[in-house]
């Protein structure tokens, strides 16, 4: 795990994935519909007949009464209205999500430039059990990764979890209910997108629930964690976690808690998909 690769951690993909993810069909507008017209034929006059003598006969008169007719009603269809375009735009949709949080920081947390297309994309390279810094959704953290040395081993600084609790903060306190309507909203632009990266037989729900899977997967483990350095990058000591996918050795070091608040909101979110 290089420097450089060690601020691209999970909680970029994590918060990203619950956050976008979770981002009501294309909303049809109804307009008011126009009373009926309605036309009014006058009533038919009927002349009566004329009064004919007939000799040797008495004289008969026959009188036709005037009937009045209903007038007759003609509705004119209502033209079908084009459906209100979806705003996919970055200032749009980064407005919505930040109605999601009562939290100032996440503003800031959030990458303003295609934020459907990496959020769509982040996805189906986590659910292929890899990462990507240059999909992440949102930004790297300041501080930088750190470690200690004791007893001639090196070990994972706590203090880079931390770095990790604005995020986890922000992903804590959506509403996952929230998260969902705002997913389905956007769901026909994150479908389109994301045909333009898959085979025909995949659909992007089924990557969503691939990635949360693999995330949840992840074993918990004991602190601290030993590292060793292989060239310029870190790696776990623990050959067994050294063999874990990238997305869940990335999540691993986020550290205990946080990990466990991030799984506790992706259970959430998938029994809610």
């Amino acid at each position: 795990m290089s420097e450089e690769n060690s601020k691209s951690l999970v909680p970029h993909f994590t918060i990203g994935a619950v956050v976008l993810v979770v981002l009501a069909a294309l909303i049809f507008w109804p307009s008011e519909p126009e009373p009926p017209i309605v036309v009014e034929k006058s009533p038919a006059v009927i002349v009566p007949e004329t009064l004919v003598p007939v000799i040797d006969a008495p004289l008969e008169t026959t009188m036709v009464d005037e009937t009045d007719h209903e007038p007759v009603v003609v509705t004119e269809p209502m033209p079908e209205l084009a459906p209100q375009p979806l705003d996919t735009s970055d200032g749009t949709v980064k407005t919505k999500l930040l109605k999601l949080s009562d939290y100032d920081s996440f503003a800031r947390l959030i990458i303003d430039e295609a934020l459907l297309e990496r959020f769509v994309v982040m996805t189906n390279t986590l659910a292929e059990e890899q990462v990507s810094g240059s999909n992440r959704v949102l930004v790297q953290p300041d501080k930088p990764f750190r470690t200690y040395q004791q007893a001639e081993k090196q070990w994972i600084d706590p203090a880079s979890y931390k770095r990790y609790t604005p995020y986890v903060d922000v992903l804590a306190s959506l509403d996952t209910k929230s998260l969902l309507q705002l997913y389905t909203e956007y769901k026909p632009a994150i479908d389109g997108i994301f045909a333009e990266i898959s085979t025909p037989s995949d659909t992007f729900n089924e990557k969503l629930k691939q990635a949360i899977d693999i995330l949840l997967d992840t074993p918990e483990i004991p602190m601290p964690v030993e590292v060793y350095t292989d060239s310029v990058m870190f790696k776990f000591a623990d050959s067994h976690l050294e063999s874990l996918s990238a997305p869940q050795k990335q999540l691993l070091r986020t550290g205990p808690e946080n990990m466990r608040r991030i799984k506790a909101k992706l259970r959430e979110i998938k029994e809610a998909l």
